[in-house]
């Protein structure tokens, strides 16, 4: 998912001290991996490289092999760093929850600490629960697997989880108003009537490219049916239209330079994608790249199929 991998943009910053992947944010250091992490680290490296059918097997296995390391915090940033890539697509309701289930294992062995407001944050500004927390959250909320009750991380699980809930609620009551690559606005709220997906990606993001033709197939396939696809890229013109261009995407996409609307959205990393039905509701959503497979099902609660 993507918002603990290279897409998340609070952590550009630390990539370069941890590649392959990133896990919290603090971490800037040097990582030094022991003689049996290293080649898990390898593997998780050359995920995307792989075939979906080989990629679910390797996330699957490689998830029991974190599970038997000792309690490292190595160990917890390849708990952390694959579970960022295991929602890459549709790798099965069984890898994700190991997945998970590794994840989950490996804060319990190793518990992190609240992340404390910034001393120049104001009054208001309360602590956070730690990246691996939301994570997991994230797989129990959106991918619908189980992860046994903590009772050592300070209730920092039950907090990832109400922060879930209160952004998908701030996702419910949203509007903006976007120009596309021809200048023309688009305002959310006056698509009433129609089934949206509102689609947040970047040309630099591999799963974003991934997912893009099978947004362009959906869009052709429904768009006489009353279906709008929006993708929303926070990058300049100059970046977007050349790839718009060269991989003949045909449906609006709309440019957040400021990333007024990514933050209204509550996006951290990228694809992520929104479903609403005619009403305006928020029927479906993915918190990272998803196949055609999977954005039907999405299209399906909205009453398309």
């Amino acid at each position: 998912m993507s918002f603990v991998f290279v897409l998340a943009t609070t952590m550009l910053a630390a990539i370069a001290a941890f590649a392959p992947f990133v896990g919290q944010a603090q971490h800037k250091k040097e990582v030094v991996w022991s003689a049996d992490e290293k080649p898990i680290a390898d593997q998780i490296h050359g995920l995307r490289a792989l075939p979906d059918d080989v990629r679910a097997g390797t996330t699957k296995d490689l998830a029991l092999k974190i599970r038997n390391l000792p309690p490292t915090e190595n160990k917890l940033r390849l708990a952390e760093g694959l579970a960022g890539l295991s929602t890459e697509g549709d790798f099965g309701h069984d890898a994700l929850q190991e997945v998970a289930t590794t994840l989950a294992e490996t804060l319990r062995e190793r518990p992190v600490h609240w992340i404390q407001p910034k001393a120049d944050a104001g009054a208001s500004a309360t602590r956070q629960p730690a990246s691996p927390y939301v994570e997991l959250a994230s797989l129990v909320r959106y991918e619908h697997v189980e992860a046994l009750p903590f009772d050592n991380d300070e209730g920092q699980f039950r907090a990832a989880m109400a922060r879930l809930e209160a952004d998908d609620h701030q996702r419910e009551h949203t509007d903006f108003t976007l120009k596309d690559l021809s200048g023309k606005s688009w305002t959310f709220s006056e698509l009433r009537g129609k089934v949206v997906l509102v689609n947040f990606w970047a040309t630099w993001c591999p799963p974003c490219r991934k997912e893009m033709p099978d947004l362009e197939t959906l869009y052709e396939r429904f768009g006489a049916k009353g279906f709008v696809v929006l993708g929303i890229s926070d990058e300049k013109a100059k970046e977007v239209k050349p790839f718009i261009l060269e991989h003949k995407v045909s449906f609006p996409v709309l440019l957040d330079p400021g990333r007024k609307v990514n933050g209204m959205f509550v996006v951290e990393g990228i694809p992520k994608s929104f479903v609403y039905d005619r009403e305006g509701k928020l029927v479906a959503q993915s918190i990272d790249m998803r196949t055609q497979k999977q954005f039907l099902e999405m299209l399906e609660r909205a009453g398309l199929d």
